[in-house]
C-alpha cells in the first residue's frame, strides 16, 4: 500500500526527531501525533489537546521547523488539528505570525553628547526603542464587564486619542490579576496600530527604578536617561506604587511627566492602590495622578467570570461544558489571574490522564486548589455574614432604603471590610450598592464611635467577626 504524501512526509520528519531527542520524550510528544494532509507547503498535525500544542510549540518547534522545512522547503509551515477533550470536535490552528509591535527609529537629537538608550546595549548608532508590549495583552483578548467597564472605555477612548482630552494620565488601580497590565498594554498596542508611528513604551516601575540607579552612577548620564523618556509619545508605567520610599527616582519621574504632560504626550499609569491611598510618595507626584481619570478595576462578577472562562477555554481550543463553566465561575471568584490558572490547571489535569474534562473532574481539581482560600476574607463573605446575621436579604441590603437596621447593616460591612481587606475605600463602596468612597468613611467612623460608647453594639460585631472567621 502506497503511503499518504503527509504520512510520509511527517515520517520523515519523525526519523529527523527520534534521532535527535530522548526516547522517553520522543514517546511521550511524538508518537500520539498523527499526521492529517499535505496542502501545499502546509503540514496539518492532528494533537491530543491544546495543551500538548503549547508543549510542543514551546520545546519542540524549532526542531520540527527543521525536520519539515528540509522535507518541503524553506516555505514548509505547520498547523495544528486538536481534538477536544469534552466532545468529538476539531479546533484547528493554523501556524500563526505574531505581528511584531515596533517603534520607528529615534534620531539622535543636535546635541553634544548622544541619549543613552536604557534598554539596549551602549554604542548602537541608533535608538531603536522596543515598545516592550505583548501581542496577547491586545483588546480583543480583554473581556469586558462591569467591574472594568469604565477603565476599557476610557482605553478605547485614549486608543483613538493618545494625549488628548481629559484622561491624561490614565490612572488604572486595582488589586493583583484583575487585567490592570492587560488593559494598559492593550491601549498600548491600539495606539500603535492606528498611529504607527508614535513611540510607545511599557516599563515597569521595578525596572524604570533599575535604570534610574544605572543613570545615577556615571557622570551626565541621568541628564541622558531624562532626555531618553521625554522622547517617548505614550509612556505605559506599570506599578507605581513600587516607587514608594524612592525619592531619588520619583524626583526623576516627577521630571518625565511633568515634561511629557506639557507637550501632549500620552501617559497611562497602574497601581495596586488608589492615589489617595498611595503612602510614601511625594505630594505633588500624586496630586498629577489625579489629573486625568482614576479608573478602578473590581473583581470579576460572575457574569464576567462565566465570558472569561468561555474566551479563554475557545481560545485553548476546548469546548467546556455549561454546567463546568457554571461551577468553576461560582467557586473561583478572586481574580482572573486565578480563574485562568484553575482552567489550566483542568486542561492538564484532563490531558495528563486522558480523562474528558467534566463536572466530576472539576469539583475534585477546585476542592484542592480552593480549599486553601475557603477562609479568606472578602468584601462579599463579609456581606453575607452581616446579612445573615441581620436576616436580611442581600438585594435589600445593597438597595437605596435609609431603614435603620439596613443602613447598621451597611455600616458595619463597610467597617469590616476597610478592617480586613485590601479593598480601597471607593471599591468597597462599589461593591456596597455603588456607593462612593466618602460614604464608607463615614460609616467607618460611625461604627468606631459605637465601639466606644455602645456595650450591646460591640457584643453583636463580636459575634459577627467571629462568624466570619469560623466560616
Amino acid at each position: 500500500m502506497i503511503e499518504p504524501k503527509h504520512t510520509l512526509v511527517w515520517n520523515n520528519c519523525l526519523r529527523i526527531v527520534r534521532d535527535i531527542i530522548r526516547p522517553q520524550s520522543f514517546r511521550t510528544w511524538f508518537e500520539p501525533i498523527n499526521a492529517v494532509r499535505l496542502t501545499g507547503s502546509v503540514l496539518t498535525i492532528e494533537v491530543p489537546s491544546n495543551f500538548f500544542r503549547e508543549y510542543l510549540e514551546e520545546h519542540y518547534i524549532d526542531l520540527i521547523s527543521k525536520a519539515l522545512k528540509r522535507e518541503l522547503g524553506k516555505e514548509a509551515k505547520l498547523e495544528y488539528n486538536v481534538r477536544v477533550v469534552s466532545g468529538e470536535d476539531v479546533v484547528t490552528y493554523p501556524q500563526q505570525s505574531v505581528q511584531e509591535i515596533k517603534n520607528k527609529s529615534v534620531p539622535f537629537p543636535n546635541q553634544p553628547s548622544n541619549i543613552t538608550n536604557p534598554f539596549v546595549i551602549p554604542g548602537l548608532q541608533q535608538l531603536e526603542i522596543d515598545p516592550q508590549l505583548n501581542p496577547n495583552y491586545s483588546f480583543e483578548n480583554f473581556i469586558e464587564g462591569e467591574c472594568n467597564k469604565l477603565a476599557r472605555s476610557a482605553g478605547l477612548n485614549i486608543s483613538a486619542n493618545p494625549g488628548k482630552g481629559t484622561f491624561n494620565p490614565l490612572f488604572l488601580y486595582g488589586g493583583s490579576g484583575l487585567g490592570k497590565t492587560h488593559l494598559a498594554q492593550a491601549i498600548g498596542i491600539a495606539i500603535k496600530k492606528q498611529f504607527p508611528e508614535k513611540i510607545v513604551l511599557y516599563v515597569s516601575a521595578n525596572r524604570f527604578m533599575t535604570q534610574y540607579m544605572d543613570a545615577t552612577t556615571v557622570k551626565n548620564k541621568l541628564t541622558d536617561f531624562l532626555h531618553f523618556y521625554q522622547m517617548i509619545d505614550v509612556l505605559i508605567i506599570d506599578d507605581v506604587h513600587e516607587f514608594a520610599g524612592k525619592t531619588g527616582t520619583q524626583n526623576a519621574f516627577f521630571h518625565i511627566f511633568s515634561h511629557l504632560h506639557s507637550v501632549g504626550k500620552q501617559l497611562i499609569l497602574t497601581s495596586d492602590k488608589a492615589p489617595v491611598d498611595l503612602q510614601d510618595l511625594e505630594m505633588r507626584l500624586l496630586s498629577r495622578f489625579k489629573w486625568g481619570l482614576l479608573a478602578e478595576l473590581l473583581p470579576p462578577d460572575y457574569p464576567t467570570r462565566v465570558a472569561i472562562l468561555k474566551a479563554k477555554s475557545y481560545n485553548d481550543g476546548i469546548t467546556l461544558p455549561e454546567e463546568v463553566i457554571s461551577f468553576i465561575a461560582s467557586r473561583v471568584s478572586t481574580n482572573i489571574r486565578e480563574i485562568e490558572g484553575t482552567l489550566i490547571s483542568l486542561l492538564a489535569q484532563a490531558t495528563l490522564t486522558n480523562k474528558k474534562i467534566g463536572l466530576d473532574l472539576a469539583e475534585k481539581l477546585i476542592e484542592k486548589l480552593v480549599t486553601k482560600n475557603l477562609h479568606e476574607i472578602t468584601i462579599d463573605k463579609i456581606q453575607k455574614v452581616v446579612c445573615e446575621y441581620f436576616k436580611i436579604d442581600s438585594e435589600q441590603f445593597l438597595s437605596s432604603s435609609r431603614k435603620r437596621e439596613l443602613v447598621q447593616a451597611r455600616q458595619i460591612s463597610m467597617y469590616l471590610s476597610r478592617n480586613h481587606t485590601k479593598s480601597s475605600l471607593a471599591s468597597i463602596g462599589t461593591l456596597t450598592g455603588g456607593r462612593d468612597h466618602a460614604t464608607v468613611l463615614h460609616a467607618y467612623n460611625t461604627v468606631c464611635d459605637l465601639l466606644d460608647t455602645d456595650r450591646s453594639f460591640r457584643k453583636y460585631l463580636s459575634e459577627i467577626e467571629k462568624q466570619l472567621h469560623s466560616n
